[in-house]
């Protein structure tokens, strides 16, 4: 077992909101009382659907947006206690890939300086040591000397994401949030960024928070999986356990809308009814109890703790009971 690097303590993110129509005020739990242990060396994939707070949960950590409870245990020191002036060094170990690389990188800077900027920011005043560290991070991205002095708009969707990755590893940090970084690429594409994440991981030994709502990308890189629905972790598991043994009834309707490789397999497919519910007034209980095919009674009266089916493969459902006793 690898040594813990982040652990989310009941962390909890909501917006506030008003409507100037009608004078109304809301509040959006996007995330809400997320436990979660992220391993050094590892990739965690974070899965759900849209909306469900997968990228405000990431952004969370790093503290981009500020929770509004909870904790983030970092090197045994909660980063929501250390004021913002006090937060740069850990900056540098803790960085972000984005969704999308033709909005994340400034269009009127050069691939040099968008590079450059964060070492001049952290305190690298020795312009030979900056050089030597672009040289060293472009060639573990693939890029070359003269893509250097060329512009975002030069270069195509794959080249702007490893750009966006070498931004990230310009400072060497320990952890990364991998925010649907495949998502807007070609399909041909995705499976280089992919396995370029996976060589600098092992190269650097980096720590991904890997968010996606591919589960066949997720399934490709990531170590463990948490599945999220509305705010809320419903289900984390190694991998592999996912796939072969899901428990939570929302995890197998994910895994059943994977389309088959083969067109004429026949798959039985877990069909969900309705939409999901709004976060401005999500459902009482079991979040998930609305569209639930095993619903029970006490799923729209009581929150569902967390179960330990096995010591790694944990799920948030009234149907189970600790030590896999249903």
């Amino acid at each position: 077992m690898s040594p813990l690097l982040i652990s989310l303590q009941q962390l909890s993110k909501q917006f506030y909101l008003y409507d100037q129509t009608t004078n109304e005020k809301g509040v959006v739990d996007a995330v809400n009382d997320v436990d979660l242990d992220i391993l050094s060396g590892e990739t965690l994939g974070l899965v759900g659907e849209s909306g469900c707070g997968k990228s405000t949960l990431g952004r969370c950590i790093l503290r981009l947006i500020e929770p509004t409870a909870g904790k983030i245990i970092y090197e045994d020191q909660n980063l929501l206690e250390i004021p913002e002036k006090a937060f740069k060094p850990y900056r540098k170990k803790m960085q972000i890939v984005f969704q999308d690389p033709f909005a994340s990188l400034n269009p009127r800077k050069s691939i040099r300086f968008i590079l450059e900027e964060p070492l001049i920011i952290h305190g690298m005043s020795n312009s030979q040591d900056r050089k030597n560290r672009l040289d060293e991070t472009i060639d573990k991205v693939g890029l070359t000397q003269d893509d250097l002095n060329r512009y975002p708009h030069e270069f195509s969707g794959g080249q702007r994401q490893r750009i966006g990755i070498a931004r990230a590893l310009i400072l060497k940090p320990d952890f990364i949030v991998c925010d649907e970084p495949v998502s807007a690429l070609d399909v041909s594409i995705q499976a280089q960024i992919l396995n370029l994440l996976i060589d600098l991981q092992q190269e650097m030994r980096l720590t991904y928070l890997f968010i996606s709502h591919d589960l066949s990308v997720v399934k490709h890189i990531s170590n463990r999986i948490a599945v999220m629905y509305l705010g809320r972790i419903v289900e984390i598991a190694p991998t592999e356990e996912i796939f072969e043994n899901p428990l939570h009834p929302y995890t197998t309707a994910l895994l059943s809308s994977i389309p088959a490789p083969d067109p004429t397999m026949k798959k039985d497919r877990l069909i969900l009814e309705g939409d999901p519910p709004s976060p401005l007034n999500p459902p009482t209980g079991c979040r998930f109890h609305t569209r639930c095919p095993q619903q029970m009674d006490i799923c729209s009266k009581k929150v569902p703790e967390r179960k330990a089916i096995t010591s790694e493969h944990h799920v948030y459902c009234h149907l189970y009971n600790d030590l896999g006793n249903s």
